[in-house]
């Protein structure tokens, strides 16, 4: 089973000429309302890849609440540890510009009072996986990392935004997940160079995974480096690849692949959803996967 603790929100998406400067309005068409949350978005990317997938998070008894939980619930996640607080619904506007990038607000709101109580002690066991972000409070995050280390739970950390966790918790971690922007800025902290086997070497062993976007990922295992090239296609909006990323490998470490293998899957699907707008709504079916084609395979 894979428990995603992490964030909920309902997206505002806005497809935009550009991204706009400061003190600059640019008109766009419409607007795009649609669940989404670091968290949320990997729960859905697992359970679509096949995973068994629990949602710890919070939402706020608002009219965006019911929303944010849309996409999870058609994907079947376990939406029992959700709780609903005084607080705002969190919400994120994403603005992606005609090349596919994007900028993104977000609101934390209910997302400030994810608690690592939510997740009892019998859920934490070797046969999980706890698949954790940064959108939520650090010190809960930090709290429910060392219970799982202490449970034999497996451990992946997408540290997204990049916020300070205590080293040890970092040390506790089996996979950790970071962008190029990440990556530089916990080797800052760390006092490290911003590689894959810099900072494998410095958290004592722990799997890295640098993914570069187009550029591919770069990882280092406790026995071996490799670069994993991405997949070609053609990108309309990379908003939620990352998460897609994150969950499809969490899913497949938990089915038991080689890191390996779970990196080379995640970099299919997060290629596909770069080929849809959206969050949740571009994630990837395990059957899409599984077809995948890259531009310029010969079929038949």
């Amino acid at each position: 089973m894979v428990i995603v603790f992490g964030s909920i929100n309902l997206d505002l998406i806005f497809n935009l000429p550009t991204i706009p400067r400061p003190g600059e309005t640019v008109l766009g068409p419409a607007t795009r309302i649609e669940p989404g949350g670091k968290g949320a978005n990997q729960a859905v990317a697992a359970a679509r890849d096949g995973a068994s997938v629990t949602m710890v998070g919070a939402i706020g008894g608002d009219a965006l609440g019911q929303g944010a939980l849309d996409l999870m619930r058609q994907a079947g996640v376990n939406l029992d540890r959700v709780l609903t607080v005084e607080a705002t619904t969190g919400c994120a506007a994403i603005v992606v510009d005609r090349d596919g990038h994007n900028a993104i607000a977000v609101g934390s709101g209910a997302n400030r009072r994810v608690l690592a109580s939510q997740v009892e002690p019998a859920l934490l066991d070797s046969d999980t996986t706890v698949v954790l972000q940064m959108e939520v409070p650090a010190a809960e995050t930090a709290a429910l990392i060392a219970r799982a280390r202490a449970a034999g739970t497996r451990i992946v950390l997408n540290l997204a935004p990049a916020a300070p966790l205590p080293e040890d918790a970092l040390r506790a971690l089996d996979v950790l997940v970071v962008n190029e922007t990440e990556a530089a800025w916990l080797a800052a902290d760390l006092h490290v160079q911003p590689t894959a086997p810099s900072l494998r070497d410095c958290l004592g062993g722990v799997a890295v995974v640098v993914t570069r976007g187009a550029g591919g990922a770069d990882i280092a295992s406790r026995n071996e480096t490799w670069h994993e090239p991405a997949q070609s296609v053609v990108a309309v909006d990379t908003t939620a690849a990352g998460d897609c990323f994150v969950g499809v490998l969490a899913h497949r470490l938990d089915k038991g692949d080689t890191l390996r293998a779970a990196v080379g899957r995640a970099t299919v699907a997060a290629a596909l959803c770069c080929t849809g707008h959206g969050s949740q709504g571009s994630l990837p079916t395990a059957a899409r996967t599984d077809a995948f084609r890259p531009i310029g395979t010969r079929t038949g």
